[in-house]
């Protein structure tokens, strides 16, 4: 049974079967990712188990349109009548039902290699079609929780988020990198090369916290772990 793991006073990891969700808790709720398809039970169980009424969701944020973050997001949208929000350039896609724009190449290392074999070679390349309510774009402050910052990170996908929490010092990572087995780059990317450009945006900046779509947070000194992996190899 997945539970709420809170990471901050607003900020809460969700686990859905090898793929985080979000939840950031401020008036109302906003869902950040929504798991392969077929999660919303699961997702609904979480916050009731928690004390929270799913109807309290009034926003869904989409890192990107991947299946593991975007497959359950149509079947939400219905649910909850919400709008959902996601990078200018991702939308397209979203409202397309395609998970991704170019093909994407594993990244070096055999556990990425088992990784790409066992869960993503020959994984749909579709979602279900959604209407993008909002368009975002990059350093937009969304009014939530004190301020939630999109950052435009491609690589991973042409129009892939992560989003700053400044207030709170936490990084909300998606897949412009993962923490499986330490920190390091996601299995996949479309452009790795522009991926790890993001990285270096995202290592400039000063947070605390980190958490991502696939392994477990960094809850000190999150930044700096960043610089250290990232930098160092630039």
């Amino acid at each position: 049974m997945p539970r709420l793991h809170q990471i901050t006073p607003s900020l809460y990891q969700l686990s859905l079967g090898g793929v985080n969700a979000f939840i950031l808790k401020d008036k109302d709720l906003t869902l950040i990712d929504t798991g392969y398809p077929g999660s919303t039970a699961r997702i609904f169980s979480a916050l009731r188990q928690s004390g929270q009424d799913p109807r309290a969701i009034k926003r869904i944020i989409l890192t990107h349109a991947h299946p593991d973050h975007a497959g359950s997001a149509a079947a939400l949208k219905q649910a909850l009548g919400v709008p959902v929000l996601a990078h200018q350039v991702e939308a397209p896609l979203l409202e397309a039902g395609l998970s991704g724009h170019s093909p994407i190449h594993c990244s070096p290392g055999v556990a990425n290699w088992l990784i790409y074999q066992l869960l993503i070679k020959g994984g749909a390349g579709t979602i279900e079609p959604l209407l993008i309510d909002q368009r975002l774009t990059h350093q937009e402050i969304l009014p939530l929780a004190g301020g939630l910052q999109v950052l435009h990170t491609p690589g991973h996908s042409v129009g892939h988020i992560a989003l700053w929490l400044k207030q709170e010092g936490v990084l909300i990572a998606g897949d412009a990198c993962a923490h499986l087995v330490g920190l390091d780059l996601s299995t996949v990317y479309e452009d790795r090369a522009l991926g790890w450009q993001s990285l270096l945006i995202l290592a400039g900046l000063d947070f605390e916290k980190a958490v991502f779509g696939h392994g477990r947070p960094i809850q000190k000194r999150a930044s700096y772990q960043f610089k250290a992996r990232f930098k160092a190899f630039n």
